[in-house]
């Protein structure tokens, strides 16, 4: 699919879900389509770095609390909109992937994978101290009435969402079929070979460090509006980072529709099992679903059209 088609059917989707509020009365869809999209963000940006560039993140819960909590402290501090917000959550994740970047790249396998680990360690513990911002008994926040067209907040932040991982998408779309995504799958593949054949290697992760920080930043921004609340539990938790990491795997990890295939199957299973059993249920259904994958189909959704392909 060429680009300019690519970017005119983002532009359907975006427009579909501004008159989506209007057409379906029950908020609930809207609730839960809100989790899907979320993950589907998160799933896209996690990809940047750790499917096109091979570095596996588990940190994805710091850079997602982080935005969260930037928005949140905007809201508190400055009365801050929303598009604001998103602007803060997107700076802060920017940042945090280049800094985090910069301290971690030039190690690489489990060493870098268990230095993510220690990013979000150490934001959590930061806010826990952090009085102004709630600390261990979380925030409040009480977001103003959305704009007239949306009948709920859960509209609201469903559409904010939606064009999120529409941008999202096109951004991961862009960078695989650029240079950039060439530069980054040849770092995977072999990154000393691509260094001697002129890739500059430490730029390129650093730059994909930053798209990937700021795209799932900018996830967690909405978090607040959408839950009235934010504290670091369920912001820094586990299953944001377990399954930033397993939707892009379940989906496959070489192209922009893996991880949105992926967060859309084990999001929708989530909030079903959710409704139907229990919250709790979650990270087992992820835990199930991500061993099925890599024992069945270890490249994921993608990698069984293509076996299937040429099986054929």
């Amino acid at each position: 699919m060429r680009m300019p088609l690519f970017i005119v059917i983002a532009g359907a989707i975006a427009a579909a879900g501004f008159v989506l509020p209007q057409l379906v009365p029950n908020p609930f869809y809207f609730y839960a389509g809100y989790v899907v999209l979320q993950y589907v963000v998160i799933a896209t940006g996690w990809n940047i770095l750790g499917g096109y560039a091979g570095y596996t993140n588990f940190g994805a819960s710091a850079f997602f609390g982080a935005g969260a909590y930037m928005a949140a402290f905007l809201f508190k501090a400055f009365d801050a909109p929303m598009i604001v917000q998103l602007l803060g959550a997107l700076c802060i994740g920017v940042v945090l992937g280049v800094a985090a970047g910069y301290l971690t790249l030039r190690v690489q396998g489990v060493y870098f994978a268990i230095a993510t680990v220690a990013l979000v360690v150490v934001l959590e513990t930061a806010i826990y101290n952090i009085e102004y911002l709630g600390g261990a008994a979380g925030l409040q926040m009480l977001a103003p009435s959305p704009p007239v067209w949306f009948k709920g907040q859960q509209q609201y932040v469903f559409f904010i969402m939606l064009l999120l991982s529409v941008i999202s998408i096109v951004i991961a779309r862009w960078i695989e079929v650029s240079w950039i995504g060439r530069s980054l799958r040849a770092i995977r593949a072999n990154e000393p070979a691509a260094e001697c054949s002129g890739v500059p290697t430490l730029k390129l992760k650093l730059l994909a460090c930053a798209v990937s920080g700021g795209i799932i930043s900018i996830a967690g921004a909405p978090y607040g509006t959408y839950s009235s609340y934010v504290d670091p539990v369920s912001t820094f938790g586990l299953t944001i980072g377990l399954n930033a990491l397993a939707m892009p795997l379940i989906g496959g990890t070489q192209s922009w529709l893996g991880p949105v295939m992926g967060a859309i199957l084990l999001a929708s299973i989530q909030q079903i099992t959710t409704v139907t059993i229990s919250s709790e249920f979650n990270i087992l259904a992820v835990g199930a679903v991500l061993i099925a994958f890599v024992a069945l189909a270890p490249h994921g959704l993608l990698g069984l059209r293509v076996r299937r392909k040429g099986a054929q």
